[in-house]
């Protein structure tokens, strides 16, 4: 590790600890990494963002410490917040582990405990960001409402305005917005992480694994789920066995795997385009 001086300048005006190296990290579509090694012996991260939009790390460090709340009930571990502003977050290094069978299964348990933790309402004090993207959170009465004006039709507009998906394919969509209300079970809101796909996962030592990067908000805990399906994870099966001996899901919750994965599908035809849209007009497709 060398020493970025401007980068290290900015952290221990926020930390007041000398920073005495600094190394770049690889990876981050929306923000820059550097890892910091502090006099006081701490390593940390820091996330930094030339023109990050107004409460972009705000917004991410609410999160964190709202996941975090339920670690000491044997919820998923979550990094500490050490300092945050308008430009950057800083966190508590996690150092790196081994992906195991054994980690998912405590993986498995700690997130049933997270969800179990529960929210207010569906939705969240403030809007927040998933990606680059900004994620309205107001709350709704209902998964249902919340899951269709919220999570899919935001995302299916900014996809059809950036030519992400054909007007057949957002038909398709729209086709099931009426559906949700016979579709999506009720229950009571859980804590999200809200963007869970295999990239926020951090697998930590001895087997304990870690979450980073969350859109946290209180939501239906199959949508977490559904997202890890969606973009894999190491040993699922397993994690999955775990979350339901602890917390079990309804029995027909795999019937409605494609049904969340709608909302990851549709931010990502936002983002990054590709075939993204017709995937989320297939997944629509089969509640037709």
């Amino acid at each position: 590790m060398t020493r970025q001086p401007g980068v290290a300048r900015h952290a221990e005006e926020l930390l007041g600890s000398a920073v005495v190296a600094t190394a770049p990290l690889a990876g981050g579509d929306t923000s820059a990494a550097t890892k910091l090694r502090l006099s006081d012996g701490t390593t940390a991260i820091m996330k930094t963002h030339a023109h990050p939009p107004a409460g972009f790390f705000a917004a991410e460090a609410h999160g964190l410490r709202w996941l975090g709340e339920a670690t000491a009930d044997g919820g998923v571990a979550i990094p500490e917040v050490l300092a945050v502003d308008d430009g950057c977050l800083i966190l508590r290094w996690v150092e790196p582990g081994k992906v195991s069978g054994d980690a998912a299964v405590g993986f498995g348990h700690a997130l049933a405990a997270t969800h179990a933790a529960g929210a207010p309402s569906y939705g969240g004090e403030s809007d927040g960001f998933i990606g680059k993207l900004p994620l309205p959170n107001s709350p709704c009465a209902s998964w249902a409402e919340f899951y269709a004006v919220r999570r899919v039709l935001p995302y299916l507009k900014l996809a059809r305005d950036r030519g992400a998906v054909t007007d057949v394919e957002a038909g398709l969509v729209e086709g099931v917005i009426g559906k949700l209300t016979t579709l999506l079970p009720e229950e009571p809101p859980s804590r999200l992480h809200g963007d869970l796909w295999n990239g926020n996962v951090l697998w930590g030592q001895e087997s304990r694994v870690w979450l980073i990067d969350p859109a946290a908000y209180g939501g239906h805990r199959e949508l977490d789920l559904a997202m890890l399906a969606l973009f894999g994870l190491p040993h699922l099966p397993r994690a999955l066995e775990a979350y339901q001996e602890s917390t079990p899901l309804a029995e027909d919750w795999e019937e409605r795997v494609q049904l969340h994965q709608l909302f990851p599908l549709l931010v990502h035809a936002a983002l990054f385009g590709g075939g993204y849209g017709a995937r989320a007009a297939q997944a629509a497709a089969r509640y037709a």
